[in-house]
């Protein structure tokens, strides 16, 4: 069975952003980087490493969950063993934003994200066009311009100008505004977009029902994430406000994870759910233009 399309495009982006990550961690000497201490190529494939851990892991369950109705039972089973392997992120220490070195058991997590990888390669169904597409470009393309300053920090460099915060050093502080290197904004970003992209390929049953409910946590997550990063770099680091949004990276009890679960509900509610509740053609399959019927 052909395979959805959509997962090559998430890894065509989390592939860009990890060839970023190792070149300007390798390039940038640690002290201008934030909670890593290795340099050079050790210190790019490094924190690469993490970043397979964190985010990638997170959206590789996703990925897998799209692909499983689309394989066979032989690689059900690898997507299986793929999924547990990533499922290790959710243990508390594998990835703590205090320490950003890689370390034995991050591992894990990424072959897991190799595994995934490989099981989306293979015939792809057309993308063709589907209800809220507009929408979902729009939402792209407005997050992508918020996200600037950190797409730049991925490269290594700062964005000019006063429009963005970014080189600024506010009330002395040694790091810039935005500090070279990988944030948890984009973090953020990425899995929104990813959210973007995966939510194209749900139809009806109960595999996707499931991925629905998952892919709105993971909505709310990456929101929550691009809300608390930004609110502080370009909020409150121009002395606009002493109060933050809170931190959501790992559960805990504050308002910024009601934030995030409220977004959650209502974009299952409102949004995701009914994509797995419609019937009739694939919503795979691109509509001909010349089909007119009601």
């Amino acid at each position: 069975m052909d395979r959805p399309r959509e997962p090559l495009l998430v890894w065509t982006l989390f592939a860009a952003v990890a060839v970023e990550i190792l070149v300007t961690y390798a390039r940038v000497p640690a002290t201008g980087l934030y909670h890593v201490s290795g340099s050079g190529l050790e210190g790019g494939a490094s924190r690469a490493l993490v970043f397979l851990n964190y985010p990638t892991a997170l959206v590789a369950i996703a990925v897998l969950a799209t692909l499983a109705p689309s394989l066979g039972p032989a690689a059900r089973g690898v997507a299986l063993v793929a999924g547990l392997l990533c499922a290790v992120i959710f243990w508390p220490g594998v990835v703590t934003q205090a320490d950003l070195d890689a370390r034995p058991v991050n591992a894990v997590c990424a072959v897991g994200v190799v595994l995934a990888v490989a099981l989306s390669v293979g015939r792809t169904r057309p993308l063709g066009r589907m209800r809220g597409d507009g929408l979902r470009l729009a939402a792209a393309a407005l997050l992508l311009v918020f996200s600037l300053p950190w797409e730049a920090a991925d490269l290594g460099l700062y964005i000019p100008g006063s429009i963005f915060m970014s080189s600024q050093h506010p009330d002395g502080s040694p790091l810039a505004a935005v500090h070279h290197g990988h944030h948890h904004g984009m973090d953020g970003t990425l899995c929104v977009l990813a959210v973007l992209l995966l939510s194209r390929t749900l139809r009806p049953g109960r595999l996707h029902a499931l991925l629905a409910g998952y892919l709105a946590l993971l909505l709310g997550y990456g929101l929550g994430n691009v809300v608390n990063d930004g609110w502080l770099e370009q909020v409150a680091k121009r002395g606009w406000t002493t109060k933050l949004f809170p931190g959501v990276t790992t559960p805990a009890v504050n308002w910024g994870w009601a934030v995030v679960l409220a977004i959650a509900v209502a974009s299952w509610a409102l949004w995701l759910r009914r994509a797995t509740a419609r019937s009739g053609a694939s919503p795979h399959l691109p509509v001909p233009a010349s089909d007119t019927r009601a």
